[in-house]
């Protein structure tokens, strides 16, 4: 059983948690379905999150982009977590289980297995004026979930799913990465261009197995590693050469974050709001980066937050909005019942997430 809390912007009610006031202690999370029952996976757009858990999306927030899909008209004002119908009928998708979701900043892309167990169902929905829906020129907006014809191709499936405020990047099982959206910096590869249906991004020269993106770069990790897109914040230029034993990595808008398997975090990019990792910081388990803003889970339970923290997301410690050259703890198993554990994390557009699992 899993007990969600979340703090932050909460303007569109994107937090669940039956108002729409932003917080900064955190408040459990509400469901008009059964709570996730195991840890949750965290995708968020502008105003609306995704959470993702065995299989079943939910969502709260804004649906008028339709990025939360087909709503009754009861969800509009209903400031909880529902579960995303992707089809007409009443009941949600459940015949074709969700593996992996990704949100731009008014659509939601996701993918479901098929019929022979494998990753190769991929739909959009929302908005995409930018391509964001991968759904060429003439579909730029959905409620209801588009698949993308002739995507993935023939005997290859997703392997990891990346998206940021308006661009798509997909791995594929032999090591390729299509995408699609807005790609005028280079994020998407050559040319340079908003990008309509997925494209694959030529010109790597090593096998891919995960990709992150932030706001106009894209960052692929494999046995080598390499920066797309906009130089901004020396997200490129201040890479380092490699980052041996990575366990995870995220992306803000502006900054990359790598956690090796020793627990340290290794970080880059923009700092103007003490986005990158404080010095002493603790060893890590597990992270989640936001938009402006990150945490962690360290070794001994306690779930650490920095950056930029203006609407509550970094707790209610901040100078001027941030959380700079130091950090928040937001939440600590120490104070848990006995049997309970703070087991994942999450984070948004200024928004911060707690799984307790018992």
């Amino acid at each position: 059983m899993c007990t969600i809390y979340a703090i932050g912007s909460n303007g569109s009610g994107q937090l669940g948690i039956g108002h729409k006031q932003d917080v900064s202690v955190p408040k459990q999370v509400l469901f008009n379905i059964k709570s996730p029952e195991v840890d949750i996976h965290v995708r968020a757009g502008g105003n609306h999150t995704l959470l993702l858990s065995s299989g079943n999306l939910s969502w709260s927030g804004d649906p008028t982009s339709g990025a939360c899909g087909l709503i009754s008209d009861s969800a509009h004002q209903d400031a909880r977590f529902h579960p995303v119908r992707l089809s007409a009928e009443d009941l949600p998708l459940t015949e074709a289980p969700i593996v992996l979701c990704a949100a731009t900043w008014e659509a939601s892309i996701v993918v479901q297995k098929d019929k022979d167990g494998l990753s190769t169902r991929v739909s959009s929905f929302g908005i995409g004026n930018k391509g964001e829906l991968g759904q060429g020129e003439l579909l730029f907006r959905s409620s209801k979930a588009q698949i993308i014809k002739d995507f993935p191709p023939k005997g290859l499936e997703v392997v990891d799913l990346a998206a940021s405020v308006s661009h798509v990047v997909v791995v594929l099982s032999n090591g390729s990465v299509y995408g699609w959206g807005n790609g005028r910096k280079g994020q998407l590869g050559e040319p340079e261009e908003v990008v309509y249906t997925p494209r694959e991004i030529t010109g790597l020269t090593f096998s891919v197995n995960r990709a992150i993106c932030g706001r106009e770069f894209t960052y692929l990790m494999g046995k080598s590693q390499v920066v797309l897109g906009s130089d901004k914040w020396n997200v490129i230029s201040g890479a380092p050469s490699s980052v041996p034993r990575w366990a995870d990595m995220g992306a803000s808008w502006g900054s990359i974050f790598v956690l090796q398997d020793n627990g340290k975090l290794v970080s880059w990019g923009r700092d103007d709001h003490g986005q990158l990792a404080p010095p002493g910081l603790p060893l890590l388990s597990k992270i989640a980066i936001g938009s402006e803003h990150a945490l962690g889970l360290t070794i001994d339970g306690n779930v650490l937050a920095w950056g930029w923290g203006e609407h509550g997301n970094c707790g209610p410690g901040t100078e001027n909005g941030d959380v700079k050259g130091k950090w928040n703890v937001i939440a600590s198993s120490q104070y848990l019942p006995p049997g309970s554990k703070i087991s994942s994390i999450g984070a948004g557009c200024a928004t911060s997430w707690i799984c307790i699992s018992e």
